[in-house]
């Protein structure tokens, strides 16, 4: 019986079964997903069909299960691929530390490896394994790049494992996997039409050909916030300074690795952006001088002059009304974080700022979590307790969307007249 009102309602999903005991489990999934209104379509390694037959999926679902690579569909199309293309989420579960493995290197020797790296859909990733294989480095590194992929981790859980031991590795619960994928839902189309600009990463300002100044910042949350806006069903540019992290699919990257260059991207996209988040970490000072050569070290030691960087945020602040965004930025702080984050958000005029503090137990830089509080002119609006970053980033674009709406123009103008707040 399907959920009309279900975000899940008329989406085809593709659940891909690997070879883990708990395969079996997936069978519950696909019953859930269908209870909540989906289209399931099952793909399975040559593995898993050991745990749990075809026919199993396939009486639940009333559709064929795809199990060879090389299978083709009732119109002689190649099936992985027809489902690759047709989906509009896949979620692999269970997936075992070998299709980790394997989606990580971009192998597609089975069905389910190749309808995934077939697809632009977004991917859930539900791992299980024995408790070993999911700390092992090798594992841990997979899922990172997957991660980097922007893949979303619905990580494994604690309990008893089929080895008899007890530890991480456990198989999440089918209902907390149809939240992830409700949630890849939950918001489409609340950004359609709207173009959204996003920078992410640090700059790098050169001293030499080989030497730089810079800062520890990864990308990673601007790149989640990205993702989310895309998800929305934005128009996303995202202005990319130093990254370690890959730019989304599905997104308009524009590199700028330095202060200067991200100005220039930032003030070129703005005036036809109707939202602005500045996630980057620009740095404040660049040298006086560059060299056109390496500097060799004489022993008399080395002094550089700087001088400051632009603030592009602040500039962005002060464009005419009806060409300003709406504009967030961020302000990473080690002291008083409360009031710094708030002169800033009048001093530039913002319409929303998100603080957070680096060093100490919340240092998000490089992480793949992070601790934020978001200010407006009134004060702090949230008190979220530290999350993975692709969980801020839905957050707080719950939190912009709202603003935003409220900041709407009326129907024939692009954008709300804002008064300054300097």
């Amino acid at each position: 019986m399907s959920d009309e009102g279900s975000p899940l309602a008329g989406r085809r999903v593709v659940v891909g079964v690997s070879g883990s005991i708990a395969a079996y489990k997936a069978v519950s999934l696909v019953r859930l997903l269908a209870e909540r209104g989906a289209v399931v379509d099952v793909a399975m390694t040559t593995a898993a069909t050991a745990f749990v037959t075809p026919l199993t999926f396939a009486s639940l679902t009333h559709r064929p299960v795809v199990s060879e690579v090389m299978a083709l569909d009732p119109d002689e199309q190649i099936a992985h691929v027809e489902l690759a293309e047709g989906a509009d989420a896949i979620v692999l579960a269970p997936a075992t530390a070998n299709l980790l493995a394997e989606l990580a290197a971009g192998l597609a020797g089975n069905a389910v490896t190749a309808m995934a790296l077939a697809s632009r859909a977004p991917v859930i990733v539900a791992p299980a394994m024995d408790a070993g294989m999911w700390t092992h480095p090798a594992t841990l590194r997979n899922v990172e790049t997957l991660r980097g992929f922007g893949h979303i981790i619905v990580e494994p859980e604690v309990g008893a494992l089929a080895s008899g031991l007890t530890g991480v590795g456990r198989l999440a619960e089918s209902d907390t996997i149809v939240a992830a994928v409700e949630s890849l839902f939950a918001h489409a189309g609340e950004l359609e039409g709207l173009h959204v600009v996003v920078s992410a990463g640090g700059t790098r300002e050169p001293i030499d050909p080989v030497r730089f100044l810079g800062n520890r910042s990864s990308g990673k949350m601007g790149v989640a916030i990205a993702e989310a806006a895309r998800d929305r069903g934005a128009t996303v540019t995202l202005v990319a300074g130093s990254m370690s992290v890959p730019a989304p699919r599905g997104v308009t990257a524009v590199e700028a690795t330095t202060a200067a260059a991200m100005r220039t991207a930032v003030l070129r996209s703005a005036p036809s952006a109707d939202i602005l988040v500045m996630a980057a970490a620009v740095a404040d000072f660049a040298p006086k001088r560059t060299s056109n050569s390496k500097i060799k070290r004489d022993g008399a030691g080395l002094q550089i002059d700087l001088v400051a960087n632009p603030d592009i945020v602040a500039e962005v602040g002060e464009m005419a009304d009806g060409v300003r965004p709406f504009l967030i930025g961020f302000a990473a702080e080690t002291d008083d974080l409360e009031a710094n984050a708030l002169s800033k958000l009048r001093d530039k005029g913002l319409d929303l700022i998100v603080g957070n503090r680096v060093g100490g137990p919340f240092d998000a830089i490089g992480s793949e979590d992070n601790k934020v509080t978001v200010f407006g002119a009134e004060g702090p609006l949230t008190d979220w307790p530290m999350l993975p970053k692709r969980q801020v980033a839905e957050r707080l674009w719950d939190l912009i969307v709202d603003r935003y709406r409220a900041a709407r123009p009326p129907a024939g103008s692009r954008r709300s007249t804002r008064a300054r707040r300097r």
